[in-house]
């Protein structure tokens, strides 16, 4: 079920929207540069190391909680910064905008956006194109070299936004423009050819100006040579060229695409942004027929193109890459990275045209990265696409750039380290849009009880965007892969809704529970993507929602006798949960390994995972006989992950002192984590509940850790904001953003904690304040009556590629609409209605 949480107030909505309408009415007879009272205030920061002269932002008009409109200009302090309205996704409307922002080392602006009087100019000068053009005018006759195609005598050029070849048409047909769409920012051009060649080239640019409109209007031996806007630099023949994909079949590179059609359409074609697709119809590869669509887009001050590929169906066999020329070397990017950061493979030495040096590289997520295979005419990297999705860059660079060229290949490698860490680390962002704050003084001025609006307003946002998607054999939205047994959509996503239903008295919200993590078990109690094996402590924290689903069948049946099916297939599901633990490995002392695959290590997630599911199993089945086993489990975390100086609590500890993250004295990682606490204090107060009062021997550990953890908590608050860091610590540390996820958990930490008298009630007041600050900073109403949950740390985990560093966890990808961060934001404002009701 779906509510307009903005009917309520619909009056005070027209009101505004009749006020807008005045204002900018009001505002036409005026000069183009007033504007009209702010729509969004953004606040930007450049986490890296060095400057980042050209970066662009986007936003969408869902996100600022407008309409679409060319009317807008932003702001700093200085002046007017280049905007542009584009079409992000390529379906053919204009979605958001862009905007280009210059940031030295470490440094923070804030941006204002503002309707504009009209539309205005968006950048001084045009620093991107895309473009394809063909002829007119003229006449097909046989091809003089293929005699089985066509070629086009006469006409003249002429620039269109779509373009779908005749099946005669081939390379040197003289029909299309220097032979397919083009596309160029300020730095560097590119063409595809639109032909079954499917190459990938490179126009070297002398100049910042656009170039592609003046290139083979007298055919195609012009550009060969070095002209006055430069020359094309790349002999692709039969490889990948400058950056392009293809299959990997019979061990060798296919980089032709044998499409029966193939269609170029210009998507964008602004002053910053430019982008064509190409969709490919009915391509056979070996027994395998897809369809695939390219999307390439380009941003003002950068050499990269952005390449978006989605396939009807699966492909194992998918490469991206560059030519191999003879006397060129191979350069790989560091492999030991977390998944979703960005690495390179790429090629360097004398192969431009001009005799000079130009490497070329493809830029790509670890994740998707399958291995390099080894081909006579390509570099190519064999790739994943998960989804029957796939995004990478491509780039090329030219010792003939007027621009800062890059002459060696050690440079070459420097500037791709830069670009992929630019693109693993984007520019932080806060949003604050004055939609949201209307929205949000109406709600506070209206409601008692504004948590519970705020925790259905979510829930239901996330019905309408994808919370039943996590069903078995459904899709996970975030990790973009088939669900697993997990501990956030299967387990704490489903037990927030069943708790919200409970409440609210709704069953949309309780058959939640049903609908996703019902669908895992099966009649025999069996688990769907579960192996008890792999002793992964994250899979028992589901085991919740399964009780849950258990405790709803107990209270069903009481009344209906007839479905004791459905209840035993719940409690051998628990069961076998509980004999994953039974078996677990643990550590010398007893704390349970994070996993099978990480031995000897504790983990702050795992106690959440792993414990509040033990308590209530064995308070219900088992007379409460493994309480103490559980209690152990906060001991020893409080023994070995507690800093004493701070009060906080390390990620995790590897008693072998064997991982790359971990202290070779002390065994331990060596930042405190913000989600990693808040899934401790979340174990806390969710277990406590379980362990009885009249055994304080029971009770009195975890008692102590409550009251020490919130007397940090305090401590390591935001002063500006009330809210908690990623990293706790550092909050003045270049790159460091207030986490969304972390300071949820917290809330609902404090608030459960003072509503069951864990704490004082003198605790009120931090869990109220930081409520409302949660959903301040990081609560955006959009345009379509949904609400987001912005600044989430998608994943953070060590070993594999995840060194522990402070760079680390800056490096791991920030979204928004996890459930890692939602379901602790509803569970958050259902404690926080309590202390409302008072």
């Amino acid at each position: 079920m779906t509510k307009n949480w903005l009917k309520p107030f619909s009056i005070v909505s027209a009101s505004l929207l009749m006020q807008s309408c005045m204002q900018q009415q009001t505002s036409l007879e005026q000069a183009n540069t007033e504007q009209s009272p702010s729509i969004a205030v953004l606040a930007v920061a450049n986490p890296s190391a060095f400057e980042r002269p050209s970066e662009q932002i986007y936003l969408s008009f869902n996100e600022l909680g407008i309409e679409g409109t060319h009317a807008l200009v932003v702001r700093d302090k200085k002046a007017q910064l280049p905007l542009d309205v584009i079409d992000k996704d390529g379906d053919g409307n204009e979605d958001g905008i862009v905007i280009l922002v210059s940031l030295k080392s470490g440094a923070k602006k804030e941006l204002v956006i503002s309707r504009a009087s009209a539309p205005i100019s968006r950048s001084d000068q045009k620093l991107t194109q895309a473009e394809i053009s063909r002829k007119h005018g003229g006449d097909w006759n046989t091809h003089p070299k293929k005699p089985e195609f066509k070629a086009y005598d006469g006409g003249v050029f002429e620039n269109v936004t779509q373009l779908t070849p005749p099946d005669f048409y081939t390379d040197h047909s003289n029909w299309i423009r220097y032979e397919g769409p083009g596309i160029e920012s300020d730095k560097m051009a590119y063409r595809l050819y639109l032909d079954e060649r499917n190459g990938f080239d490179v126009f070297g640019k002398t100049t910042p100006q656009p170039i592609l409109q003046r290139v083979g209007l007298d055919g195609y031996e012009s550009y060969h040579s070095m002209t006055e806007w430069g020359m094309d630099l790349l002999k692709v023949g039969d490889s990948l060229g400058a950056g392009g994909f293809g299959f990997w079949q019979n061990n060798q590179v296919q980089a032709a695409i044998p499409a029966e059609t193939r269609t170029a359409t210009i998507r964008n074609n602004t002053n910053t942004y430019s982008s064509f697709s190409i969709d490919y119809q009915n391509v056979h590869i070996g027994q395998n027929q897809l369809n695939i669509s390219a999307l390439l887009s380009m941003q003002a001050g950068s050499e990269l193109v952005h390449t978006q590929l989605a396939m009807s169906n699966a492909s194992n066999d998918f490469v991206i890459g560059t030519v191999k020329h003879p006397n060129t070397e191979l350069l790989l990017g560091d492999m030991n990275i977390p998944g979703d950061s960005f690495t390179y493979l790429a090629s360097w030495g004398p192969q431009s045209l001009d005799g000079g040096q130009l490497g070329l590289a493809v830029l790509f997520r670890k994740r998707d990265f399958n291995k390099i295979v080894d081909d006579k005419k390509s570099y190519a990297a064999h790739m994943k696409t998960r989804g029957n999705q796939l995004d990478y860059y491509f780039v090329a660079v030219w010792d003939g750039e007027t621009q800062e060229p890059i002459k060696s290949a050690d440079q070459f490698d420097a500037f791709l380290k830069r670009e992929t860490e630019k693109l693993t680390q984007p520019i932080r962002v806060r949003l604050q849009t004055s939609h949201t704050k209307e929205t949000r003084a109406q709600i506070s001025r209206q409601s008692a009880k504004a948590a519970l609006h705020w925790s259905e307003w979510m829930a239901d946002s996330e019905l309408q965007r994808k919370t039943l998607k996590y069903r078995a054999g459904g899709w996970d939205t975030n990790r973009r892969r088939v669900p697993k047994f997990e501990y956030d959509i299967v387990g704490i996503l489903p037990l927030a809704y069943a708790r919200l239903g409970a409440a609210m008295n709704n069953p949309d919200y309780t058959d939640v529970l049903e609908k996703v993590t019902g669908s895992y078990i099966r009649s025999d109690g069996s688990i769907i993507a579960y192996s008890s094996e792999n002793f992964n402590i994250d899979s028992v924290a589901p085991g919740r929602a399964v009780l849950a689903l258990y405790n709803q069948t107990q209270l069903y049946n009481q009344a209906q006798l007839d479905n004791q099916a459905q209840k035993k297939k719940y409690k051998l599901a628990a069961d076998q949960l509980r004999e994953q633990l039974r078996n677990h490995p643990k550590t010398r002392e007893g704390a349970f390994w994070h996993k099978k695959k990480y031995p000897g290590q504790l983990w702050l997630d795992g106690v959440y995972m792993g414990m509040p599911f033990l308590a209530e199993y064995t308070t219900l089945f088992e007379q409460g006989a493994a309480l103490h086993e559980v209690v152990q489990e906060f001991i020893l975390t409080r023994k070995y992950l507690r800093d004493e100086k701070t009060g906080l609590y390390y990620h995790a500890i590897d008693e072998t002192r064997q991982q790359e993250w971990a202290d070779p004295t002390t065994g331990l990682s060596s930042e405190f984590w913000g989600r990693g606490v808040g899934w401790l204090a979340m174990a806390l107060v969710d277990t406590l509940e379980y362990l009885p009062a009249d055994k304080p021997e029971l009770t009195t550990p975890l008692q102590d850790m409550i009251t020490e953890l919130a007397g940090a908590l305090v401590k390591y608050r935001d002063p500006d904001t009330g809210l908690w860091w990623q990293i706790m610590d550092k909050p003045n540390k270049r790159g460091n953003y207030l986490e969304s996820s972390a300071s949820a958990m917290f809330v609902y930490f404090f608030a459960k904690a003072v509503n069951r008298g864990y704490l004082p009630e003198s605790y009120t007041n931090v869990a109220t304040s930081a409520y409302d600050s949660l959903v301040k900073e990081f609560i955006t109403v959009n345009a379509d009556a949904t609400i987001s949950m912005t600044n989430q740390c998608l994943v953070a985990g060590l070993g594999f590629g995840r060194d522990g560093s402070y760079n680390y966890y800056m490096s791991e990808q920030i979204v928004a609409d996890d459930p890692k961060g939602t379901a602790p934001f509803i569970m958050a404002g259902l404690e926080v209605a309590q202390i409302q009701k008072r």
